[in-house]
């Protein structure tokens, strides 16, 4: 990353750090070179770069100012805490950049981004993604890249598609994803759930499933699980990839928050695969923004040629005016940039959520446990008392201005629900979520028990 990018979050972090509300004069170049040592002509740099993207203002003779998001403002006005939303904080999408890396691509491009291209992706992309997923300890050849409208669409192709051994049955965590859950229920997907917990999963249970010869794919969230918000061991990670290759099993790895890990110990279930038996999937709606709608799968090639089959029926190629945006973005550093100040971002927001459930275990008492994680996330659960009713509870938090939301959409039909509360921070402000855990932990223990006859105790 170019040294005035890395700047430009120090600064961006100083702006939140200091009491500078809109209008508010940022330090002299002159004190700012001196506190980062870096060079004047840096700075100068540094601050025209925030000022391309709204973050401050000059004004000439006088020096440079901050400007206050419309989002925080609308944030401030409306004081809803929301624990519910899972997208990235509006106010932290890289708007201008992207904006540059659009109209830099319809310049490089021209014509070849409004024709039809080709089920796998822009080659140019492939190349660059290629060396993106080295860095996290995926090392692949192009021709098992594909480019996808999303991880959404990879996981409907997949589920779709014929596997070898004609098995049809999918297996999936529960809790998990909604969107899976509900495209496997509304398609007639054969589906079958494996119950997972802050501990992961019952590797007896997994392997008897396994065993019993019907399930052609598991489908897990190995890291930064949705909605759980844990992540399995590098013990655990092995032993699932050696239980798949035993039975002859394909996992889908959907590692959606690679971008956030922080340690770097942490492996992908991809780098414990020497059969060839993971298919990992990435997506760029977190760390960028959903709207982009780019996904990418790395296919075994004993898939690769019909998951292509499959994609060009279905869409024929996924955007290329996205796919070209993305590969200027990637390439200039802007990528870079952002990840840094983003991650640094959910890292703070993540610690002040898990030390403010354990502050909160003593109010909590016998209701509600929290377990916390080697490397917490911005979403995580509480385990309620099976006595507590979550729909009530969310109506008197509503009440105060915060909103939760319950598991159910999280779960196949039929299988059993344990009594989990998820929380997510990605759009609650910092300095706001330790207020909005407080108010959570007080109607949690104030909630009335319910027996299985309705009764309150």
């Amino acid at each position: 990353m170019l040294k005035y990018m890395e700047l430009a979050n120090e600064i961006e972090e100083l702006i939140e750090t200091l009491p500078l509300r809109e209008g508010g004069k940022l330090p002299s170049i002159r004190t700012l070179a001196q506190r980062y040592e870096c060079s004047k002509s840096t700075i100068i740099r540094t601050l025209q770069e925030l000022e391309r993207q709204h973050r401050i203002y000059a004004v000439p003779k006088s020096g440079y100012y901050v400007v206050r998001s419309r989002a925080a403002s609308e944030d401030a006005r409306t004081g809803v805490l929301d624990f519910i939303a899972a997208a990235p904080d509006p106010e932290l999408f890289p708007y201008l950049d992207f904006q540059h890396c659009i109209n830099k691509a319809i310049e490089t491009y021209k014509n070849d981004l409004f024709v039809y291209g080709t089920p796998q992706g822009l080659p140019s992309l492939l190349r660059v993604v290629r060396s993106l997923l080295a860095s996290s300890q995926i090392f692949t050849e192009t021709d098992r890249l594909f480019v996808t409208s999303g991880v959404q669409q990879a996981l409907s192709l997949l589920a779709a598609m014929p596997f070898p051994g004609g098995r049809r049955t999918v297996l999936i965590e529960q809790p998990g994803y909604h969107l899976m859950v509900r495209y496997l229920q509304t398609y007639g997907v054969p589906a079958r759930g494996i119950r997972r917990t802050a501990e992961g999963i019952d590797m007896e249970e997994l392997e008897r499933l396994f065993r019993g010869g019907e399930i052609k794919f598991f489908y897990t969230m190995p890291r930064f699980h949705n909605p759980l918000g844990c992540s399995y061991t590098e013990d655990q990670k092995k032993q699932i990839v050696r239980l798949a290759a035993k039975h002859d099993v394909y996992l889908v790895e959907d590692d959606y928050m690679a971008d956030f890990e922080e340690n770097r110990r942490a492996d992908p279930l991809f780098a414990h695969d020497p059969s060839g038996r993971v298919i990992y999937l990435k997506s760029f709606a977190k760390i960028l923004f959903p709207g982009l709608r780019l996904g990418i799968a790395v296919l075994p090639r004993a898939l690769a040629e019909v998951f292509s089959r499959h994609k060009k029926l279905q869409d024929i190629d996924t955007s290329m005016l996205s796919q070209a945006a993305l590969e200027i973005y990637l390439k200039s550093g802007m990528f870079g940039r952002h990840k840094q100040r983003l991650s640094r971002s959910y890292a703070k927001k993540a610690r002040l959520l898990q030390d403010s459930l354990q502050r909160a275990a003593g109010q909590l008492g016998d209701r509600a446990a929290f377990r916390p994680a080697p490397t917490p996330m911005i979403h995580t659960h509480l385990e309620l008392h099976p006595g507590i009713d979550v729909p009530r509870l969310a109506a008197r938090l509503a009440r105060r201005s915060v909103l939760i939301g319950p598991m159910d959409q999280h779960y196949l039909e039929g299988f059993p629900r344990d009594p989990l509360l998820k929380l997510n921070v990605s759009q609650v402000k910092a300095d706001e979520i330790e207020r909005g855990v407080e108010l959570i932990a007080e109607e949690i223990s104030g909630s009335p028990l319910h027996t299985a006859k309705g009764l309150s105790t």
